[in-house]
């Protein structure tokens, strides 16, 4: 870095504004500045031509620096969010500079500080976010092969700690979390997990330390430790939490007093889902990366934006308890008679927990306190409704949903029914709310009565018919004539102005009013400044009883949701049950069925310690896919509290939901096909359980026939007899098929389809037992395979059956071979099993063993 003496000398070359600039500039290296200058936000240099590249917006130049012209580029300030929403989304960071001084009373530049930096992970403004999904800000550190994770939503004050023991598990909880942005210290060696991610962004490991990382929390909390949240037993998580906590209070410069509290997830509270799982089971993310044809998508009828969010942490959340679960099925239960009595209200409240947090960060526009206001006035006909239900969760929200009469009082006599976006101009503060304000802005509303008196008298005294008074900002007020020969003007009117068609002129009793005029709007201006930030102080006592209230609402809102999804898609309430197991009837995939123009084919299922495994064979495009994930997302339907469809649903405890479904590479880390496969294989054999629900399409399909049979047959076999897993396992080895008969707890079962005319027509019902084939070339027939090409395939298929060395005995050619995977002896097995030790000499033992080696 150059010395302060060499950066003097290199700014004295510069005018003092620019050298302001670099100053503040030299604070914030790495990110854009938008330097207020004006009514536009400016950038300079590097920033300038960044932006115009990103912002698509004119590069121009100012001035010189070294003899070289300055790059510049700016956005009007009326237009910045805008601006800053698009860097935002494309993981950039923003410091925005203002004019703090008065240009009236400065000598030189204008003083000018960074007031905020805008991020990803903190911003707070309701134009840079998305309404209905979380903004998280999220740390990760690490030590000892323990990995630790913080998140902050800043939009709301929720702050979380996760502490996990190994990568796969942080990368599921980045995977649910999908943080908007993402700190990690300096000597994190993970790229796979940072590299590619939006919004990442490296830090000095000193920002990691435990003790500073404690000393923060509790300054922020106002409390001497860390004991009463439980969180002391997550030294690593918390050491992230340090470093989250010191990129807010520089970003955000400013009181947090939202974030009130901090707590632990732990993993035995919730139904683990790895990465794998989330993304192939689509709950808020379909393969293609949209929203659309997911999980949420069909359950989302959320009437406020924070129902929403809530809704999508519950899904990626799934509860373990299921006492806890059985609190929210009552809750569902209740409301399918009444959650149309409640969706309109709620509707009117709108996204208050996001309003509450401006409040908190005096960031709040006029309109955000309208909402506010509206919200509180709603309480009163809600809270009746609530305290009628009997179910615990209900009542539970009905006592945090109480009105706050003192709050909402304020907030009427404060704020005008229909406030101005910013409080820049005023009309903010209503009428009758201050007495002094009142009576400067009487001053200046009682102008137009004045004018009209004015221009009245004129007319009279002057003969001039067409004469008018009036005002513009530019010129203020003026006595507007015509500009004919035959017009005299008196010869106290001082000309102001001259138009194509008219004279603008002033006289002293006019300009002394104006004075008058614009000094009152000015004080009234200015008080109405003061009492809007007053404003702010009158409502942070009402800080925690109002974010309480939020949550609540936000709950019955998902609680209506799921009502009224059991109540228009016919879903049924799931009986949560003490015993390992699953059995559905009627069952349907809740997605698949939405898209459907055809009636969804419903199966049964049954899952116990008798059927462990249910083995799926039939043919492609016959649904097996589909059958099993409709099973696991029916699990995890009924464990975040929701109906699921189904005419009857009883489930056991789950502890873990594992998928292994479909074919992809991860070509950038050097992960062939078959290679990903196997690891996700691994992570299911290493991580499952007798509780865990598992998922196996295809296992083995990546490499040769023999290699893959035999993986897939040794993995089934170990799902069933040593972790005992509740399993649904397709596959197109017909052998697997066989294990029913010898290992305990397997059973087949297959999708029935009906083979015509060399054609097919899938069936899609759920039946006992092994498929009797394939049907591999009709389906490629269906999917429009060259019928030459099906032809040589067929006759290629008769001649494989007919040579097939592996065709059991009493099996013709026409019934398809099955490889028996009985173990077969290796010719030096035998020849040492005929042989007797005791009846060899030494030297024969001797060359028995060389010629053993020379076989081997």
């Amino acid at each position: 870095m150059p010395s302060d003496n060499k950066m003097e000398q290199a700014l004295s070359t510069h005018t003092p504004m620019m050298q302001q600039y670099l100053g503040i500039k030299s604070q914030h290296p790495d990110i854009l500045m938008f330097y207020r200058m004006g009514d536009f936000y400016e950038l300079f240099f590097d920033d300038a031509k960044r932006a115009a590249t990103l912002l698509d917006i004119s590069l121009t130049k100012r001035g010189q620096s070294n003899g070289q012209p300055i790059p510049m580029a700016g956005v009007p300030y009326h237009a910045v969010e805008g601006y800053l929403s698009r860097l935002v989304q494309l993981g950039e960071s923003i410091a925005i500079c203002e004019q703090i001084g008065d240009p009236a009373t400065s000598k030189g530049p204008v003083e000018r500080k960074v007031v905020r930096i805008v991020t990803p992970g903190t911003v707070t403004d309701e134009a840079l976010l998305n309404a209905r999904q979380d903004s998280l800000l999220c740390a990760i550190s690490h030590s000892r092969q323990q990995y630790g994770l913080a998140q902050l939503d800043l939009t709301s004050g929720r702050f979380l700690l996760n502490q996990v023991a190994n990568l796969d598990d942080l990368a599921a909880l980045l995977q649910r979390l999908n943080p908007a942005e993402l700190l990690y210290p300096e000597d994190f060696n993970a790229p796979e997990l940072t590299e590619k991610r939006k919004g990442a962004r490296r830090r000095p490991i000193w920002e990691f330390d435990l003790a500073t990382a404690k000393s923060l929390l509790c300054q922020q909390f106002g409390t001497k430790d860390l004991l009463s949240f439980a969180v002391e037993d997550a030294p690593v998580a918390l050491m992230a939490a340090g470093c989250v906590m010191q990129y807010v209070n520089d970003t955000q410069r400013a009181h947090l007093p939202h974030i009130r509290a901090i707590g632990l997830e732990r993993p035995q509270d919730n139904i683990v889902l790895d990465a794998a799982t989330r993304r192939n089971l689509e709950l808020t993310q379909n393969l293609s990366g949209d929203y659309e044809h997911t999980l949420a998508a069909v359950l989302d009828t959320s009437q406020t934006a924070m129902g929403s969010r809530l809704l999508k942490r519950w899904i990626h959340a799934p509860l373990r308890n299921q006492q806890l679960v059985n609190l929210r099925l009552d809750a569902v239960a209740e409301l399918i008679e009444h959650y149309e009595n409640l969706q309109p209200d709620l509707k009117n409240i709108g996204d208050i927990e996001r309003v509450i947090t401006r409040l908190a960060l005096r960031s709040a526009r006029p309109r955000d306190f309208a909402r506010l206001r509206q919200a509180l006035q709603l309480l009163p006909e809600l809270a009746p409704k609530l305290s009628q239900q009997q179910a615990v969760a209900l009542q539970n929200i009905g006592h945090a949903a109480q009105p706050i009469p003192a709050l909402c009082q304020l907030l009427e006599q404060a704020i005008v029914a229909a406030p101005p976006v910013l409080i820049r101009d005023g009309g903010v503060i209503a009428d009758g709310y201050h007495a002094e304000l009142d009576q400067w802005r009487s001053l200046a509303t009682g102008a137009s009565d004045y004018l009209v008196q004015l221009e009245q008298r004129e007319r009279e005294r002057t003969g001039i018919s067409s004469l008018k008074v009036g005002f513009n900002r530019v010129h203020g007020y003026y006595i507007e004539t015509g500009r004919s020969a035959d017009i005299k003007v008196p010869v106290e009117y001082v000309r102001r102005q001259t138009l194509k068609n008219n004279e603008r002129y002033i006289i002293p009793e006019l300009k002394e009013y104006e004075d008058k005029v614009l000094s009152s709007q000015s004080k009234a201006l200015a008080i109405e400044k003061q009492l809007y930030e007053q404003l702010f102080d009158l409502c942070a006592e009402y800080l925690a009883p109002l974010q309480q209230l939020a949550q609540a609402l936000a709950e019955l809102d998902v609680f209506c949701t799921f009502a009224e999804r059991a109540d228009s898609l016919h879903y049924c309430r799931p009986t949560l049950v003490s015993t390992t197991g699953i059995a559905l009837q009627q069952a349907r995939h809740p997605v698949v069925e939405q898209v459907l123009s055809t009636p969804f084919i419903a199966n049964p299922l049954t899952m116990q310690q008798q059927r462990r495994m249910l083995m799926l064979t039939g043919p492609n495009m016959g649904g097996k896919s589909t059958y099993m994930r409709q099973t696991a997302l029916i699990v995890l339907m009924a464990y975040i509290g929701s109906f699921v469809p189904a005419s009857s649903a009883e489930i056991g405890p789950i502890d873990r939901i594992f998928t292994r479904i479909g074919a992809s590479d991860d070509l950038a880390s050097g992960r062939s096909t078959f290679m990903v496969e196997m690891t996700e294989t691994a992570t299911i054999l290493h991580h499952a359980t007798e509780h865990s629900l598992v998922l196996m399409d295809e296992i083995g399909r990546g490499t040769s026939t023999y290699d893959g049979l035999s993986l897939a047959w040794a993995c089934a076999e170990h799902l069933a007899k040593n972790i005992k897993a509740l399993t649904l396992f397709a596959t197109h080895y017909f052998e697997l098929t066989e294990l029913a008969e010898r290992t305990e707890g397997i059973v087949n079962v297959h999708l029935d389809a009906i083979e015509h005319d060399e054609t097919i027509v899938f069936m899609h019902n759920v039946q006992e037992g092994a498929a009797s084939k394939s049907f591999g070339l009709q389906v490629a027939q269906l999917a429009g395979v060259p019928k030459t090409i099906i032809r040589q395939a067929q006759q290629k298929l008769r001649q494989l059956e007919q040579q097939s060395l592996l065709t059991e005995p009493g099996k013709t050619a026409d019934t398809a071979p099955q490889l028996e995977l009985a173990l077969v002896e290796h010719p030096i097995v035998q020849q040492l099993s005929a042989i007797d030790p005791d009846q060899l000499s030494a030297k024969q033992a001797l060359d028995l063993l060389y010629q053993l080696k020379a076989q081997l």
